[in-house]
């Protein structure tokens, strides 16, 4: 994907974030690989005020976020580092959301990753959506806490924090977002009324297995 296209895309779904009610205010940040490192949104800006040429364009290491573009007002977002070392370490990964969902956020409140309550779960690429452990937001930490939480999964929970998914492109990544907010939202209506029957780890992988097919043609 070319510069502008990759740009405008990010601008869409930062927007779409808010449209979708997976965030509010300022808060919350997607990214995306570049040939460079990593576009990301900057700091402190609004949804709506997001213009392309405002995404600042950083190397993924060393551990000092290195700015690839002119320098200017605008900072990158302050969870770069959460960004950078997924995408560092995931070279399957082409773009990270990040955000606040009410529900996905009051669960990680609790400390609580969401299990195989849904077949839909495994949309995921794991048996249950896990949460990372908390670390103030920002730092190295956080994001390794993220990274190994994710393993080799596509979206975790983030405790007292918030929510991360990832995937091939913003689009992507945004899509996965809005599944585990929905998840998240049935779980803990489905808690209200009882405890959920959780599916076995064997129908898991067979969710897990007819997804990798999912779409293909026959």
């Amino acid at each position: 994907m070319a510069d502008a296209e990759l740009r405008a895309a990010l601008v869409r779904v930062g927007r779409a974030l808010v449209e979708k009610g997976l965030t509010r205010g300022t808060s919350g940040n997607v990214s995306a690989r570049t040939p460079r490192g990593m576009l990301i949104t900057p700091s402190g800006v609004p949804w709506e005020d997001l213009q392309p040429e405002m995404l600042v364009e950083l190397a993924l290491e060393p551990e000092t976020p290195g700015r690839l573009e002119p320098s200017g007002e605008l900072r990158p977002s302050t969870e770069w580092r959460l960004h950078a070392r997924i995408l560092t370490l995931r070279p399957d990964v082409g773009a990270v959301v990040h955000a606040h969902p009410p529900f996905a956020t009051a669960l990680s409140c609790l400390r609580r990753p969401i299990p195989p309550f849904h077949y839909m779960v495994a949309a995921a690429g794991g048996q249950e959506i896990p949460c990372a452990p908390y670390a103030t937001f920002g730092t190295a930490e956080l994001a390794e806490g993220v990274v190994a939480a994710l393993g080799r999964c596509r979206a975790c929970l983030v405790a007292n924090h918030g929510m991360v998914a990832i995937g091939s492109t913003p689009e992507s990544a945004l899509a996965l977002a809005v599944e585990v907010e929905a998840l998240a939202e049935q779980y803990c209506r489905a808690v209200q009324v009882g405890e959920p029957i959780l599916l076995s780890p064997e129908e898991m992988l067979r969710v897990m297995h007819a997804f990798e097919e999912y779409g293909r043609p026959s």
